[in-house]
């Protein structure tokens, strides 16, 4: 496993202090495909922000390599282990579609930016001037820049049409299948997590 969540419980810290998380325990293998599917409020963006490093569980362990992750630095993991990819897209949007990859990583921008079929007309545009589907394909070719083994995406297609969220479908297929990386999904489509390799639910804090 690439990455694990060990007996994590998570608590949003309020006067009421209310429960989230409850003891979750799952593996991620690189080179397949995952969804996190339940309702609204049932913890999934909570759990994802986890194996990202961007919070850190009340009880329990996040293993990169069979590693904690706290151990090797939180910053450091969300550095070298993992990129993201947002429902909002969080492109900078002042830059062009080529410059929001090369912050990515060191990949070429225009190998990715084909590669997710973004035409070379586009490539030095303000990404406000790109369409929904575009600007979250560049998301998706700015983590792609990235040598981090696993891709967490948030909602990826919340924003699409049915039509780009095929295509979205489709590049997240390939990010695992060809180019091995491991890629967990949180999602409501139920088209995205059924093209999953495996799917995951949480439902009221405890993973199904």
């Amino acid at each position: 496993m690439i990455l694990e969540a060990n007996h994590i419980s998570y608590t949003y810290r309020t006067q009421k202090n209310i429960p989230v998380l409850h003891q979750i325990s799952a593996g991620f293998q690189a080179g397949r495909f995952y969804s996190i599917i339940g309702s609204s409020g049932s913890g999934k963006t909570t759990f994802l922000s986890l194996l990202a490093g961007l919070d850190t569980p009340g009880e329990g362990v996040i293993q990169y390599d069979g590693e904690d992750i706290q151990k090797c630095g939180l910053n450091f993991h969300r550095r070298h282990h993992i990129s993201l990819v947002f429902q909002n897209y969080n492109l900078i949007d002042y830059l062009t579609a080529q410059e929001n990859v090369k912050l990515g990583g060191t990949k070429d921008p225009r190998e990715l930016l084909t590669k997710v079929n973004i035409p070379q007309y586009a490539w030095n545009r303000n990404v406000l001037q790109l369409s929904g589907g575009q600007q979250q394909r560049v998301a998706i070719a700015r983590a792609l820049a990235s040598e981090a083994k696993v891709l967490l995406a948030d909602e990826p297609t919340g924003n699409l049409d049915e039509t780009t969220t095929g295509e979205i479908i489709e590049l997240l297929k390939q990010t695992a299948h060809e180019l091995g990386k491991c890629v967990i999904v949180v999602t409501h489509s139920r088209e995205v997590a059924q093209a999953a390799d495996h799917i995951l639910k949480l439902d009221h804090g405890t993973l199904i």
